[in-house]
């Protein structure tokens, strides 16, 4: 029987959760994170956010998968440390704020400089290699996730591709490591240099948060025209260069990546000539500029926001378009309240949150909602919603 990798993911957000998963079932994994809490759910095989194939292979798989507290005891001996904490962007330095990864990359080389290090956290173009130069090392690399909320083991067992930021023989081996745990088979696997995989990551989301906005300014242009945006895109998307696809209009992109990516990627062009990136940008304030008129239009007394949430199957509302909208009618002086069971609290940002669906359905004079509910459909002309197709 042959000795499992030790391997260390640090973080047990979507991305340190869904590796973490994947990885040990065939390896020694541990978890290590700053959160006591976070650390006794993984330990007693719960999930710390909302997957369904994350809690399911908790509950019923053989995985060896413990968590920690401690970074000594988790580097130490650990063949790879995978980092997956968050970089959120910061509008004041005009960059993704890297420190979680930096501070984790310096402690594990310290600890334990025989240490492959593994970036997943989204990263600045160029920042692995600034990390290589200062630490004298090639042990750091950059292997980018696509991954989406709610579905994030999901994309990990399927995954559409799989690159490595290395020439190494030791990014092939973590590459291997992915593909043993993966279920599908044949999986496109890339070995590039660290900034280009860098640029991969966020060409690959701004690409995506622009097919968001040409279909959300469609649909725009449809409510303003009174015409049928259904049957536009249905048309523009029988064309095989086009096809379905991240084609159903929001309220504008949000969640955890499109928004800072897109930004981080526009700072990353600031010696470049460009104009598109600065658009993608721009639009998703627009459509929500564009939302919030059309929602004040019906002269509401009482707005309420159902669910927070991005997409269904997810936990997440940081950045959620919905709360833009929220923020543009609030301004105007309009009642808002929520529904959102995600919050505990019966307070979110001094609006009200109602515990009870059926209460807040008849508070509302207009329920807004990014993507619709059959627990709606009775106050059906109460909503406002632009989701035309029924999917995230």
């Amino acid at each position: 029987m042959t000795n499992k990798t030790k391997i260390t993911v640090v973080g047990s957000g979507y991305v340190g959760m869904s590796i973490a998963v994947l990885l040990s079932q065939y390896n020694d994994v541990v978890v290590l994170d700053v959160d006591p809490e976070r650390v006794e759910r993984v330990n007693d095989k719960k999930s710390t956010v909302a997957d369904v194939e994350i809690e399911a292979f908790l509950a019923k798989k053989e995985l060896s998968l413990s968590a920690t507290l401690d970074k000594k005891a988790a580097y130490k001996d650990a063949s790879f440390v995978v980092v997956a904490t968050p970089t959120n962007y910061d509008p004041d330095t005009n960059c993704f704020d890297t420190s979680s990864v930096d501070n984790v990359v310096s402690d594990a080389l310290e600890i334990n400089e025989d240490a492959i290090v593994v970036i997943k956290s989204t990263i600045p173009v160029g920042h692995t290699k600034l990390l290589q130069e200062k630490y004298a090392t090639d042990h750091v690399i950059f292997s980018p996730e696509f991954l989406r909320e709610g579905q994030a083991l999901k994309d990990n067992l399927y995954p559409s591709r799989i690159i490595v930021g290395s020439k190494l023989e030791a990014g092939r081996t973590f590459a291997s490591l992915l593909v043993e745990g993966a279920e599908k088979k044949d999986i496109k696997t890339l070995f590039i240099p660290s900034t280009e995989a860098e640029a991969v990551k966020l060409f690959a989301n701004t690409y995506l948060a622009m097919r968001v906005s040409f279909f959300n300014e469609l649909d725009s242009y449809a409510l303003a025209h009174d015409l049928d945006a259904e049957s536009i895109i249905n048309g523009i998307c029988l064309d095989e260069r086009i096809r379905e696809g991240y084609n159903n209009p929001s309220f504008g992109y949000g969640g955890y990546c499109l928004p800072k990516d897109t930004k981080q990627l526009l700072a990353n062009y600031d010696q470049v000539p460009q104009t598109l990136i600065q658009a993608i940008v721009s639009s998703n304030t627009v459509r929500k500029d564009f939302i919030a008129k059309e929602i004040l239009k019906l002269k509401p007394t009482t707005v309420g926001l159902y669910r927070l949430v991005m997409k269904e199957g997810s936990d997440n509302f940081r950045s959620s378009a919905i709360l833009g909208i929220m923020k543009r009618i609030k301004a105007k002086a309009v009642e808002v309240i929520v529904y959102e069971p995600g919050i505990d609290s019966s307070d979110f940002f001094g609006s009200t949150v109602i515990k009870d669906l059926g209460d807040f359905k008849k508070m509302c004079d207009v329920i807004i909602a990014n993507r619709m509910a059959d627990c709606l459909r009775d106050v059906d002309s109460k909503c406002f919603t632009r989701d035309l197709f029924g999917d995230n």
